[in-house]
């Protein structure tokens, strides 16, 4: 799993291995389509990620200023057969995780059962201990805020080109991946600044499962999913590698220009609470739409979720801010929206969504190898966003 900040850099120089799946041409880069009218923004965007910056395919869902939904394709799903992309189909959405296992930790502080500014060392006594590092002194708000100073376990485990296609079968306890981490030292004192690292949001997923007595995909599934109606939204099983339903192929490439690996089948435990979730760009976009409506917590958490610090290089480009497992991003049309965003092996997904109501979910079928295609694929959500505002 590859947080936000590091997806470009792995993508770019860590794929130098090939999987057993078949290795395949990227596309050729060919001229965009001409330039559409209002209503055609993000059929235009789309076209622009397949066809200008060599993406196999992407999906989006859109709910527009007059509340309708609208789902857009572009591509291919499989670049061996040239089947379509299926219309609103199922995903790995990485990080976007992060944001399903901040609401179960935030329900559970509004029933009580986890306080928020209570340290880590009372809930996993004894389990957060390194150089520099003591779980005494980190507290609940500063795991989901990404405040913490814990070193991310990417670090640790993609220390070679190979690795993020070699380990791309690979099963990972939680405890492993926390351990992994406390090999390195603090990056800095609790609370000092704002640093991704995806071992705050698997501290995040065993301090649930601590509390609850239940695994933490469960209590995402009981209290989120079902609620929700999110029928295409699932936490895989252990050792469950495959994409089930309708779904796109998933991507990798060594380097721009390089043929395009097909990483669909792999185990996602690499995330687990931090990024392990399977969606669709609509069903994602319900959730955050219920998120920011208040449907899903209680107003003080609510308060809580949406209370930002600066969170710089969390994506290439942009304002934003994070807030406990969600972003704010100032909109180059004025005014601002709430989302995340994931990354992982065959795909990336980004998202946006207005307290008034509009939103948009963009995912393509491999990660980007430059910086620029990662732009691209946040900018198609920003015009997404933007469509008719002026």
């Amino acid at each position: 799993m590859i947080s936000n900040r590091r997806a470009v850099a792995v993508t770019a120089g860590a794929l130098a291995a090939l999987t057993a799946g078949a290795v395949l041409a990227a596309p050729a880069a060919s001229a965009g389509p001409a330039a559409p009218g209002r209503s055609d923004v993000v059929r235009h965007q789309l076209d622009r990620l397949v066809a200008g910056d060599g993406f196999p395919g992407a999906l989006a869902s859109v709910r527009g200023a007059d509340g309708r939904v609208r789902d857009y394709t572009a591509g291919v799903a499989d670049l061996r057969t040239g089947q379509p992309v299926p219309r609103d189909g199922r995903v790995r959405i990485g990080s976007n995780t992060k944001t399903f296992t901040a609401v179960v930790v935030l329900q559970l502080v509004g029933e009580g059962r986890i306080d928020l500014d209570g340290t880590v060392e009372r809930y996993l006594p004894g389990v957060v201990r390194g150089a520099g590092i003591d779980g005494g002194r980190i507290t609940v708000r500063q795991l989901l805020q990404q405040t913490s100073g814990l070193p991310d376990y990417d670090d640790v485990l993609f220390t070679e080109p190979r690795d993020l296609v070699r380990l791309s079968h690979a099963y990972y306890d939680p405890r492993r991946l926390v351990d992994a981490a406390l090999t390195r030292p603090a990056r800095f004192a609790p609370g000092a600044r704002w640093e991704y690292s995806n071992t705050n949001y698997v501290l995040a997923g065993l301090l649930a499962e601590r509390v609850t007595g239940r695994p933490v995909g469960e209590e995402i599934t009981r209290r989120i999913i079902e609620p929700l109606g999110l029928r295409h939204t699932s936490w895989p099983g252990v050792g469950e590698q495959r994409l089930t339903g309708r779904h796109p192929h998933g991507y990798v490439a060594v380097a721009p220009g390089a043929p395009w690996i097909d990483v669909t089948r792999m185990d996602p435990s690499l995330g687990w609470a931090a990024g392990q979730l399977i969606s669709t760009p609509g069903e994602l976009r319900t959730f955050l739409e219920a998120l920011i409506g208040g449907r899903l917590l209680r107003p003080a958490q609510q308060a809580a979720l949406t209370t930002t610090v600066a969170a710089p290089g969390f994506e290439p480009t942009g304002d934003w801010e994070y807030g406990l497992g969600i972003a704010r991003h100032a909109l180059p049309c004025g005014g601002h929206a709430w989302g995340h965003g994931g990354d992982i092996q065959g795909f990336e997904t980004r998202n946006l969504v207005t307290e008034r109501g509009r939103s948009a979910v963009v995912a393509v079928t491999a990660l980007p190898t430059s910086e620029e295609m990662t732009t691209h694929v946040s900018d198609s959500v920003d015009a997404a966003l933007c469509a008719g505002s002026r």
